[in-house]
């Protein structure tokens, strides 16, 4: 979206100032993909209130540089969903996809084809009445940067007062994608230029989704608690992603891209709680309960937020039997392999699934406020979704992007806060949120040399939902004090079992 600048002298400096400025109501926008279009539709419709654009996943694009229109967007539902958008001013900006970086090379290195595509664009999103275009052209060449960045120059160039959005891949910080491990030589070359995507796109869309073991240091804080860990989205990870990418972009223009889905894995487990994860499939939430009835479990939330379960296939069996007839722990499964491959110093498989609920997904929408970026982009809306996710984003576009300064969390009665504590049951870190996290702020408040904060929010009496270096810097306090970790050291600043057990000690005598 182009917007007319205004100069305003500041001293010696001129500091363009867009006349967007002024908006900055927290966004919410999501794809509906097309092998799922009317259920999609029928899922979105009755939100629109709620939303402030919609995606249709539809456009892919051949090798030759032809736009493919896999959803028949001209026809219904779509024309239903289009008129009512229009009518509750909610934009409409459809995505063109493209999984192949050899043909995205091919297209954008050359300057010919690189200007029909430019100019297909333009055309399309005119001659559809769009708002604009979704660009996600992803598994890109580092050679392809330069004309990739190029691409966006033409496109934003023609798009005239169209919107150009770009949705791209995370970036997980070096130290963390590569910790224990060495550093490769070419560890820092990129596809994507932050800096000329912060200036050619209106919006722009990391896809803060299947981090699986790429953070390799959140990985072994699991390893060290004998966790199962393949997350979808860990909010932990998810905050250093934002904070990489919005050392180039503009906040103003961020999204945090929100995963629905979830994942089946086969692990394998081996001596010493050593686990390795092959990804089998993804799945919407409702294939849990199948399995869930199936072999009579309960699902947990794990370190992640995220809810799993574990379980041992059995062959040929029934999918409306009941195999188990009582319910199980979600760790039955990966807790008998586990200890089957430390007793014979061998290895034994299980499955894991493990998905997001509309508690988890209202984990990542506080996140984004938190951080202050413009708002989340959820992948995807098709009816599949946990459907509670429509009551954690309701009203949000009419909230403001950040807490005004000076924001200080409601204070709690002590009275109400104490008769609300659970013990802590999972793994907590920077960047976890939810009531559990107000319980550790609680404890660590319980005691002034533990105490995450001494006014604000985060004090005594205001203790909030999320995990931030506040709190990370009060549970290392409170494992000095009790002699549970070193500085630096091993599982530092992370609440693992030991000092979740010391923790729920203290919170049984508030």
């Amino acid at each position: 979206m182009k917007y007319f600048c205004l100069l305003i002298l500041t001293g010696l400096f001129l500091v363009p100032v867009s006349v967007s400025a002024a908006t900055t109501k927290f966004e919410v926008t999501g794809w509906i993909p097309y092998w799922r279009a009317e259920k999609g539709v029928a899922d979105v419709m009755p939100h629109l209130d709620d939303i402030t654009e919609i995606n249709p996943f539809v456009y892919t694009l051949k090798k030759d540089g032809t736009i493919v229109d896999n959803g028949k967007i001209d026809q219904e539902p779509w024309l239903t969903l289009f008129a009512a958008a229009r009518a509750k001013k909610v934009r409409i900006i459809p995505t063109i996809m493209s999984g192949d970086g050899a043909t995205l090379h091919a297209l954008l290195s050359n300057s010919s084809s690189r200007i029909a595509l430019e100019d297909s664009l333009a055309a399309l999103v005119k001659n559809n009445g769009f708002d604009g275009i979704d660009i996600d052209f992803e598994a890109k060449k580092a050679e392809t940067r330069p004309y990739f960045s190029t691409f966006l120059k033409g496109l934003y160039q023609r798009m005239g007062k169209k919107w150009v959005m770009c949705t791209i891949e995370s970036r997980t910080p070096i130290d963390s994608r590569y910790y224990g491990t060495d550093i490769p030589a070419d560890a820092t070359i990129y596809a994507n230029d932050f800096k000329m995507i912060n200036k050619y796109c209106d919006r722009v869309r990391i896809m803060a989704y299947d981090q699986q073991g790429i953070d390799q240091q959140l990985a072994h804080q699991a390893e060290t608690s004998s966790e199962v860990y393949a997350p979808i989205a860990d909010p932990r990870w998810v905050r250093k992603t934002i904070e990489v990418a919005s050392k180039d972009i503009n906040k103003n223009k961020l999204l945090i891209g929100v995963p629905t889905y979830g994942y089946e894995y086969d692990v394998m487990a081996y001596a010493g709680s050593q686990y390795v994860y092959n990804l089998l499939w993804s799945f919407n939430p409702g294939y849990v309960k199948e399995i869930a009835t199936k072999y009579g479990l309960t699902a947990q939330r794990n370190s992640a937020g995220e809810m799993f379960m574990t379980y041992t296939p059995i062959p040929n069996a029934s999918t409306t039997e009941q195999v188990i007839p009582v319910p199980n722990s979600a760790m039955v499964a990966a807790a008998a392999a586990a200890m089957y491959a430390n007793t014979v110093n061998g290895h034994q498989s299980f499955r894991l699934i493990d998905w997001p609920d509309a508690q988890s997904i209202a984990g990542k929408v506080e996140l984004a406020q938190t951080l202050g970026v413009r708002g989340v982009s959820i992948f995807k809306f098709d009816g599949g979704e946990d459907p509670g996710i429509w009551s954690v984003i309701e009203g949000m576009t009419q909230s403001d992007m950040m807490p005004e300064p000076g924001y200080v969390a409601p204070r709690i009665a002590p009275d109400s806060i104490s008769l609300s504590l659970k013990p802590l049951t999972r793994a907590l870190g920077i960047g976890a949120s939810g009531t559990d996290v107000r319980t550790l702020q609680v404890v660590l408040n319980s005691n002034k040399d533990t105490a995450v904060a001494t006014s604000g929010t985060g004090s005594k009496g205001h203790e909030s939902t999320t995990f931030g270096p506040a709190t990370e810097k009060a549970v290392q306090k409170f494992q000095i004090k009790y002699g549970i970790a070193k500085v630096s050291g091993s599982g530092y600043g992370f609440v693992g079992p030991a000092t979740r057990a010391k923790l729920n000690t203290l919170l049984a005598n508030l």
